[in-house]
This record gives structure tokens, sequence and C-alpha cells, in this order.
């Protein structure tokens, strides 16, 4: 049974990723939008942001988790229908359980999510965006991109149980796209108002970002990614227990 539930994980995210290649439209705007939120603030607002160095090389890491929330957004609706249109009970005479359920579902994020960065990466470089990372740092980066991605695909399965329908789990995932804006991702912290700097500097994504800037540019990073997989982790571990535990809850 154990060796089963990669097994059946696997199968289960090819079908996921069925699913989302048959859906073009909400495809191409998962991909497309942060796409175009990067190129606002590039082309519209990056010349009266200073931030210290060419506003497309600070505002990268920011725009590829924005992009990262924004595909996730689109697992907890996934997770939603699955719980209200009986394929569940289709599963479970399957003798599939709910943690290769999850994980399929999981899974087919990552590899969505990992696409749609990638498009926002290879856009950034096509306006200006020069990496200076070396060969280790970018697969540094590259691992803490997905630890991210995996830790928020999690915890979109999770607010996908606790929605009762597809719409519900679409505005649970808000908080998930909302996130970006009040840390380091588009404007430095120190910019913002006094009472928003505690929040800002504390909260997870603000050291992924600093992470990521810093890797890909080959500064220093100080304790940020230490920090930054503490935060994944912590998610990943809470989200995990929790989707479980919401799936037991839900298919007694």
């Amino acid at each position: 049974m154990t060796a089963a539930v990669p097994v059946s994980a696997l199968a289960l995210a090819g079908r996921s990723l069925r699913i989302s290649s048959r859906r073009p439209d909400a495809l191409i705007a998962a991909l497309m939008l942060p796409v175009m939120l990067m190129l606002i603030f590039v082309y519209f607002f990056g010349g009266a942001i200073d931030t210290g160095t060419e506003y497309v090389t600070y505002v990268v890491p920011g725009a590829m988790l924005l992009c990262a929330g924004f595909g996730a957004a689109s697992t907890a609706v996934s997770v939603a229908e699955d719980m209200t249109n009986g394929v569940i009970d289709r599963f479970r005479s399957l003798d599939i359980g709910g943690i290769p359920i999850l994980a399929g579902h999981v899974a087919a994020s990552v590899v969505r999510n990992l696409l749609s960065t990638t498009l926002v990466l290879a856009v950034a470089l096509a306006i200006g965006f020069r990496p200076q990372a070396g060969p280790a740092a970018f697969l540094a980066a590259a691992g803490l991109l997905l630890t991210y991605i995996t830790a928020i695909s999690w915890l979109a399965a999770a607010l996908g149980l606790l929605a009762r329908t597809p719409e519900a789990a679409g505005g649970f995932t808000f908080l998930m796209m909302f996130l970006p804006y009040p840390s380091s991702a588009f404007v430095p912290i120190d910019t913002m108002p006094g009472w928003l700097h505690g929040f800002a500097d504390h909260q997870p994504l603000t050291p992924v970002i600093e992470s990521l800037r810093a890797l890909l540019l080959a500064q220093p990073a100080g304790d940020a990614p230490w920090v930054a997989l503490t935060w994944c982790a912590g998610i990943t571990a809470g989200a995990m227990a929790l989707s479980v535990a919401l799936f037991r809850g839900r298919t007694r």
C-alpha cells in the first residue's frame, strides 16, 4: 500500500494536468496575468520607484511569487471541484486514499507553477533582467522557489477542502495572491507607512523574496534563506496535516 501511494499520486497528477490542458482560458489567464502585472509595474510605475537598481531587476522575484500564487489558486478550485462532483467516491471505490489524491493535485500544481514562473523569468530576461548568479546560486534559487511553490500548493489544497464550493475556494485564495504586495516584492519596505513595517518585515514572503533577489543577483543573503526555508517547511507541514484531517472529515 505504501509503494502504491506515489504511483497513485503520479497518475492523479497526470489527470489534473490533463484537466488543465482542457481549460485553455483558465491556463492562459494564470500564465499571462502575472506577466502583464510585471510589465505594468516595470513600464508604468518603475520610473517613479527608487529601488537603487534597475526596477526590472528588483521586481522579478516578487513577480515569480505572485505568479505562483495565481497558480495555487487554481489548485484550490480543482480540489473543491473534486470534493463536490462525486469523483472522490469513485476514487475511494478504487481503494485510492486521501493522501495520493491530494498529492496528485499538489504535484500538478508544482508542474504548472514551474512552467508559469519560467515564463515570467523568460519575459523578464527579454525586457532587461540580467541575473548575476553562478550555477550553484542559480540552483539554490530554483530549489528555494520549488520549496515555496510546494508549500503554497499544499496550502491551496487545504483551502480547497475548507471551502464548500469551487467559487468559495477561489475567494479563500485571495490572501495568497495579496501577500506579495505588503512585502519587499515591488517597493522597498522602508518606503511603506511605519505601521506596516512590522508585518512586511516578518511575513513569510519577504524572506523568500529577499533570498531569491540575493541569490539571483549574487548579493549577500544573510540568514534570509534559512528564515525562508523555515517558513516554507512550517507551511508545508501544517497544510499537509490540515489537508489530511479535512479530507477525512469530509469523506466519513
